[in-house]
């Protein structure tokens, strides 16, 4: 049966990223490290497919990934080539980018969220080594992808972003490696609350004395991120309840959860480009980032279009995964089909956190890559 308390962690991310692209609050990124979480889960759902189904499971999330992918490639990809794009052979990392594929100026700031699909696609390639691992000594690998994001933060390893990046958010899908197994259920609370505010304690002493150039922002401070998302981790899915039997009560509630949930990668993929051009149009009428009624009325318009364009290619999503398609998901199931579907094969949605949009970009030059910092 679906885990509808994960379900409903991920509908509260997606629903965060997209706010905090559109008003670039940092609070919010304390508030929810959707990122981390997103990867926590991703991590969880990898870990019962692997252990369902071997390193098969492999080839069944990647099926799960990239077509959504290949739909906005199909739009954007051509796009760009008119608008100043090189013609190259890394135009091909659109269908499998295990590095940044490559954009032109406007482009690399409107689908800078595919650094996650890069991150991502390399922790599935991995978790079959990784869980190996993580079932013979599940301490020391758990650990592993922290002590490397420490000797890179103080400087002991130089190391690329991207190295970075698995310290970070890896050690997050190993935390859902954790979950998968039971091991954060079974912590008990003498154990598990201490250690928690030891790592958020630790996290917000290291944000704090290092804030980055939004301030206190979880996207730029990576450590500090780390410490303060797994706390956050350890207690969301080390004392996640029972159930969310409530959740059920309300028709509207509950299918809103199953609709995220089901076209998460699609909202995730599609709202970026939607915050980018919107921004200089509601600027003309005045609409700024201090006018709470301009931000609510940017975040509305948002999701308006989002939703437009999940109803006419989040489709995708269900053929990618062997499902009936549904213009809009979650309705009568027939009684042929089963009305659930086992949890390790749950949307692999993700989140982004924070792209402060109307502040200066970095400095663009061809590649998502270089604008990955405001994407987060």
């Amino acid at each position: 049966m679906r885990n509808r308390y994960l379900d409903l962690l991920r509908f509260l991310a997606i629903v965060r990223v997209v706010v905090y692209h559109v008003t670039g609050w940092a609070t919010l990124t304390l508030v929810f490290p959707a990122m981390s979480v997103m990867f926590a889960l991703a991590g969880s759902l990898m870990a019962a497919s692997l252990t369902r189904s071997g390193p098969a499971a492999v080839g069944r999330r990647l099926r799960r990934l990239l077509p959504s992918l290949w739909v906005l490639a199909v739009v954007f990809v051509p796009a760009m080539l008119l608008t100043g794009l090189a013609v190259s052979p890394r135009v091909l990392l659109w269908l499998f980018p295990i590095a940044d594929p490559p954009a032109n100026n406007w482009g690399a700031l409107a689908l800078s969220v595919i650094w996650y699909l890069r991150d991502y696609l390399w922790f599935v390639l991995a978790s079959p080594v990784a869980f190996w691992l993580f079932r013979r000594a599940p301490l020391p690998t758990l650990l592993a992808p922290y002590l490397l994001l420490v000797a890179i933060e103080v400087g002991i390893y130089p190391a690329p972003p991207m190295l970075r990046e698995f310290g970070l958010y890896f050690g997050a899908w190993l935390l859902g490696f954790a979950h998968h197994a039971g091991m954060l259920r079974r912590l008990a609370g003498r154990v598990l609350y201490p250690l928690a505010l030891v790592l958020a304690v630790g996290g917000g002493a290291w944000i704090i004395g290092h804030p980055g150039p939004r301030g206190y922002d979880l996207n730029d401070n990576p450590l500090g991120n780390a410490l303060w998302s797994a706390a956050f981790i350890l207690i969301v899915l080390g004392r996640a309840p029972a159930g969310v039997a409530w959740l059920s009560r309300s028709w509207l509630a509950d299918r809103a959860v199953t609709v995220v949930n089901r076209r998460a990668l699609t909202i995730y993929l599609w709202h970026m480009p939607f915050v980018v051009a919107l921004t200089p149009l509601v600027d003309v009428v005045g609409w700024s980032h201090q006018n709470p009624v301009g931000l609510a009325i940017r975040v509305l318009l948002v999701f308006a279009l989002v939703g437009l364009v999940t109803l006419a290619v989040g489709w995708v999503e269900d053929v990618a995964a062997r499902r009936r398609p549904e213009l809009i998901p979650g309705g009568q199931v027939p009684a042929a089909e089963p009305a659930v579907q086992p949890d390790a094969d749950a949307v692999d949605g993700a989140e982004a956190t924070g792209v402060t949009v109307g502040l200066p970009a970095q400095r663009v030059a061809g590649s998502a890559s270089n604008v990955e910092v405001n994407a987060r």
